[in-house]
């Protein structure tokens, strides 16, 4: 595996990749970066959790003029989110060098946006829609960019972008170099490819495995009544750091954890009709750990980069496997372990097994958590906190009371009720759930082909397997609420 230091990089990005802990390229990196250095198109192919970003952020930092105070680079992303997440980095990256980005999103005051543009940046993340809205009213001209980036390109194209686009790529004037991301090739990208890029070079990162090798992954079977019971049983069992919930619709995050803080966990919600303050505080609240589950939607999670996520519960099985893949990427990033379990009523068994195909990878079975196995759980957790005061606590100031106490009761009555105090007993308040029908699993009559179609619920449509005719322009299914 490459090093940085082999790309012949400025001193300043070297040393911003350095303070970032940043030493050995990731296998999207080591083959993009020189390709993005000679100022070539390309397309690279690769997943969540692969280094995307550094990927295209460092051949920018080496290739934009610093004096030139204009906007020399454009990057698309699907979501806010991922704008913010894209900009930040680019900031560590571009920090010793004096390269200047700013996220334009939708859901921000677009004035407070206006503000910041006078303070002339480099680089503009932005998701389509509020990029047009600035070109519209002038405050964004595109006529001096020299590089552009459609990152995480097929999902921009199932929420419906591809036309926004098209007219924002034709405002760019035609010398320019373009790189385009994507975790899949579907025919509309292909054709973008085709209309607005120059030769380019095409990167595929191959791997035995679409998910990320170190994320312990696994399945359990389980009626759609019961399902909350087990979470919580879960949750109770792993004790997880920090959790991400998934659901498939708005509506089941907020009920979701709303029903787990009346169990007594720290949760909270995140979904597309949150204001952008909001969303912005709860992630906040999540990453500084004030809150140990965050609960959400498909697309309110896509491209969060949050670290130290131990665990993933799909609450509800994703609809097609790129959903799987997008949602498990969350954990074991970093070279870290991580856990993910999907919670799939007897009805849903055909779709994980289209999911566990498409994904590679083997999701093994997992008996469903007894209340026995959330008390043992709880109780390790007890015994684990008491152990780590006795090694890192100043408990000198407790002796005393502790010998007052051994003489009036013998140690092992004493010990175990502390053990009793310090232990969550798991919450068995009485929750009600709006029931969610299941993913419908449905063979295609043309037996020729051996196709499937996979449908989400009333009105869903055709998933990626579906024949290819799934992309019209229209938000996914899965985020809404039915």
């Amino acid at each position: 595996m490459a090093l940085f230091s082999d790309f012949g990089l400025s001193e300043s990005v070297i040393r911003a990749l350095s303070n970032m802990g940043f030493e050995e390229a990731t296998p999207i990196q080591e083959q993009a970066i020189p390709v993005g250095l000679q100022g070539r198109d390309l397309i690279g192919q690769a997943h969540t959790g692969t280094g995307k970003t550094a990927a295209f952020g460092i051949p920018l930092m080496e290739r934009l003029q610093v004096g030139q105070e204009n906007i020399q680079a454009v990057i698309l992303t699907p979501t806010r989110e991922l704008a913010v997440q894209v900009a930040e980095e680019l900031y560590r990256i571009g920090q010793y060098k004096g390269i200047r980005s700013l996220p334009v999103y939708g859901g921000q005051d677009i004035n407070r946006q206006i503000r910041a543009l006078k303070k002339r940046p480099h680089i503009i993340v932005a998701t389509p829609g509020r990029l047009m809205d600035h070109m519209r009213r002038k405050t964004i001209r595109l006529n001096q960019v020299s590089i552009v980036v459609l990152d995480e390109a097929d999902e921009m194209l199932n929420m419906g972008f591809i036309e926004d686009i098209e007219n924002i790529l034709k405002e760019v004037p035609e010398e320019r170099q373009t790189m385009l991301f994507s975790a899949t090739m579907p025919a509309p990208i292909q054709a973008l490819a085709g209309r607005f890029m120059n030769d380019p070079e095409v990167i595929r990162v191959a791997a035995r495995q679409v998910t990320v090798p170190n994320i312990e992954q696994g399945y359990i079977e389980v009626h759609e009544k019961e399902k909350f019971d087990v979470l919580c049983r879960l949750l109770d069992t792993q004790s997880p750091e920090r959790a991400i919930v998934f659901g498939r619709t708005k509506r089941r995050v907020d009920e979701l954890y709303e029903a787990l803080n009346k169990r007594g966990y720290s949760a909270e919600g995140i979904h597309g009709d949150l204001s952008q303050a909001r969303r912005d505080q709860v992630m906040r609240q999540f990453k500084d750990g004030a809150i140990e589950v965050l609960v959400a939607t498909d697309v309110a999670a896509r491209g969060l980069d949050i670290t130290g996520v131990t665990h993933i519960y799909n609450f509800d099985i994703p609809q097609d496997p790129e959903g799987y893949v997008h949602r498990v990427g969350r954990t074991g990033r970093a070279g870290k372990a991580g856990a993910a379990i999907t919670l799939v009523t007897p009805r849903e068994i055909g779709h994980l097994r289209v999911i566990e195909k498409m994904t590679r990878g083997k999701i093994a079975r997992r008996p469903v958590p007894t209340l026995k196995d959330a008390i043992r759980g709880q109780q390790r957790i007890a015994v684990e906190r008491l152990l780590m005061a006795v090694e890192k606590e100043d408990i000198e100031n407790y002796r005393g009371l502790a010998e007052g106490l051994l003489e009036e009761t013998d140690s092992v009555t004493l010990l175990s009720a502390a053990l009793k105090v310090l232990t969550k007993e798991p919450d068995q308040t009485p929750v009600a759930l709006t029931e969610e029908k299941p993913l419908r699993f449905k063979r295609d009559k043309n037996k020729r082909t051996g196709q499937r179609n996979y449908y989400g619920g009333p009105g869903g449509k055709k998933g990626i397997l579906g024949g290819g005719s799934s992309y019209r322009g229209k938000k996914r299914a899965g985020s809404r609420s039915y």
